[in-house]
């Protein structure tokens, strides 16, 4: 298809639909309310299910249903509503359902504000639910991202049977830039363990209660092995002028879109830095970010919370290299000028006294 110019909310819609997704719960919340519109224009247009629930607690529990029938699900929310979601979340988990839920961050805690933030990190990316279980979690900084990443979670949900989120802050799903979409998917046929109410699924049963302590831990270390391969398999970054880099700067979302530029004016100071772009926050891009270590002074992290992708950054390097923090709160977004300040200051002459080899 070709490009046009869009919204990414309403993107974001279009991509689930032309990857197959045709079931929608959701309960309307700023910024991310144009989704449930659109999601409400759209998914009767290709036979689809929209239903605005009466809560976000309800909504989650909609997704469970419509995915325990087989059907590729989504909802939509922002941090307030995101928070209702989590007992939610660990059922879905718990029950291997695929689903994919889209996060919008606004700026909290509380009410907060309706600006853009990244301090829903922590609830997404560790899981806020209770027990042992992860989200897979990505994260666009463009409209096209959005759209690109929307079909990938749709695939990566059946593969792994879990939810999946599509995490930004609320600029990327307000901003209007071209983006191209796919062609459109077969919908899937129903998975072997759906519940279809049909004789041959009669004795599937879709749930995530086992009362044997022995049970329980079988089905939880089988959920740690699915995780363990997706972290082998699936980290994506967006690596730019890492190659002779000193410093690398650490974003994603719209932060990461500011850090591309101050990675050119750094360059055009003198200072050799470089951009690393995690595109999945989990599972996270720990091997490339140690990888780059053995050639790197310092990290420098940019992120629109107080912090919380840093701490990820420092599990990464374990003690490596020495880590530096700036951020802005609020709605506010990093400016170029500040982010090339923070580099200037804290990581040009950081760790000046490593041993590192020297760049070709």
């Amino acid at each position: 298809m070709g490009a046009q110019l869009i919204k990414g909310n309403e993107a974001v819609v279009k991509a689930a639909l032309l990857a197959g997704c045709r079931g929608f719960y959701g309960y309307p919340i700023t910024p991310a309310s144009e989704i449930t519109e659109s999601a409400a224009r759209y998914l009767p247009l290709v036979g689809g299910v929209f239903v605005q629930a009466e809560s976000e607690v309800a909504a989650i529990n909609m997704l469970y249903g419509g995915a325990a029938a087989g059907v590729r699900v989504m909802t939509a929310s922002s941090g307030p509503g995101i928070s209702l979601m989590q007992e939610g979340f660990s059922y879905l988990a718990g029950a291997e359902l695929p689903c994919v839920v889209v996060d919008m961050m606004r700026g909290g805690p509380g009410l907060g504000s309706i600006g853009p933030e990244q301090a829903d990190y922590f609830q997404i990316v560790k899981g806020g639910g209770h027990g042992s279980y992860r989200n897979l979690v990505l994260a666009p900084a463009s409209v096209q991202e959005l759209v690109d990443l929307t079909v990938l979670a749709f695939d990566l949900a059946d593969r792994y049977r879990n939810p999946v989120v599509v995490l930004a802050d609320g600029s990327v799903g307000q901003m209007m830039e071209p983006a191209a979409f796919p062609a459109p998917r077969p919908v899937p046929e129903p998975p072997p363990w759906a519940i279809l109410g049909t004789a041959a699924t009669r004795t599937n049963l879709v749930n995530s209660i086992h009362l044997d302590p022995d049970r329980l831990e079988r089905h939880v270390r089988t959920l740690e092995a699915k995780y363990r391969r997706a972290e082998q398999r699936e980290p994506r970054w967006d690596g730019w002028r890492t190659e002779d880099a000193e410093v690398v700067l650490v974003g994603y979302g719209m932060a990461g879109r500011v850090l591309r530029a101050a990675v050119e004016a750094a360059r055009r100071r003198g200072i050799r830095a470089g951009l690393l772009r995690p595109l999945t926050l989990y599972p996270f891009p720990t091997a490339e970010i140690r990888r780059l270590a053995a050639t790197v002074r310092a990290f420098g992290v940019v992120e629109m919370s107080t912090g919380q992708l840093i701490e990820d950054v420092r599990l990464a390097l374990e003690g490596r290299r020495p880590v530096e923090l700036h951020t802005r709160l609020g709605g506010n977004i990093p400016t170029t000028e500040e982010v090339l300040d923070f580099v200037a200051e804290k990581l040009a002459g950081a760790g000046a006294g490593l041993e590192v080899p020297a760049h070709a």
